[in-house]
C-alpha cells in the first residue's frame, strides 16, 4: 500500500539540494533521459496518428504556399 503525498516544487528543490552532489548529478541525468523518452513517445504517437489520418484520406497535400493560403482564409 502506498500513500501519495503532494510535494511543492520548492520542497522538491530543497530535498534535491540536500543530496550529495553525485546524487544530484545522477538525478539530473535520470530526469533528462526520462524527458527524452517522453518526447520520443509523444513523437511516436503523433506519427501513428498522422499515418492513420493518411490511411483514412484525411491528409491534404500541397506546397507551402498552399498551406499559407489556406491558413489565411
Amino acid at each position: 500500500m502506498s500513500i501519495q503525498q503532494t510535494v511543492t516544487f520548492q520542497e522538491a528543490i530543497d530535498v534535491i539540494e540536500s543530496l550529495p552532489e553525485y546524487q544530484q548529478e545522477s538525478l539530473i541525468d535520470i530526469l533528462q533521459r526520462r524527458l527524452i523518452e517522453h518526447r520520443r513517445a509523444l513523437l511516436a504517437e503523433n506519427i501513428r496518428e498522422a499515418r492513420e489520418e493518411f490511411a483514412r484520406g484525411e491528409v491534404k497535400k500541397g506546397a507551402v504556399d498552399d498551406l499559407m493560403r489556406e491558413l489565411s482564409e
